[in-house]
């Protein structure tokens, strides 16, 4: 069976959207989950911020991975007509834009705002990357607040591909 490099491309398009999404997802998910889990597992005194820090960001890189995985042997494997549809879909999808949008720029400002506000009470690379991480779950949870609130973003009519 061979492979159509527009098969290939939208393929990768999708696997790079979904890998996005775990990310987000993971880095919201995961503070609050390694926090609980060491309170009941070993105390108050084995909880750290640059414990909560590496595994937030480890946790997101976990959920591209795992995200990745399950978005390439779905895409892959698929009818390419199909596939296609689906990143014309994802291209215009203004909802999944904004949610990117926003997560990119709370990506970006925790991980200048964490260093600056915790500089003694972890490791540089976990106050970056962690903070990045969780600063990219809570843009993600607040493009999901404003959404809920009546925000939401405008809808595109998705061209007619003609094949």
């Amino acid at each position: 069976m061979e492979v159509s490099a527009a098969h290939t491309t939208d393929v990768e398009q999708l696997v790079r959207h979904d890998m996005s999404r775990g990310y987000q997802i993971f880095s919201l998910i995961t503070p609050p989950a390694y926090i609980a889990f060491i309170l009941t597992r070993r105390g108050r005194g084995a909880l750290s911020i640059n414990r909560v820090l590496r595994a937030t960001w480890v946790g997101g890189l976990s959920g591209s991975a795992a995200c990745g995985g399950f978005a390439y042997t779905r895409h892959a494997f698929a009818n390419e007509e199909s596939v296609r549809k689906r990143r014309f879909q994802a291209a215009y999808d203004t909802n999944r834009i904004r949610a990117e949008d926003h997560a990119t720029i709370g990506g970006v400002l925790m991980a200048v705002l964490t260093p600056a506000l915790l500089w003694k009470q972890a490791r540089i690379i976990h106050l970056i990357l962690g903070g990045a991480s969780f600063g990219s779950g809570i843009g993600f949870l607040f493009h999901q607040i404003r959404a809920l609130a009546g925000d939401p973003p405008p809808t595109v009519e998705i061209p007619d591909i003609a094949h």
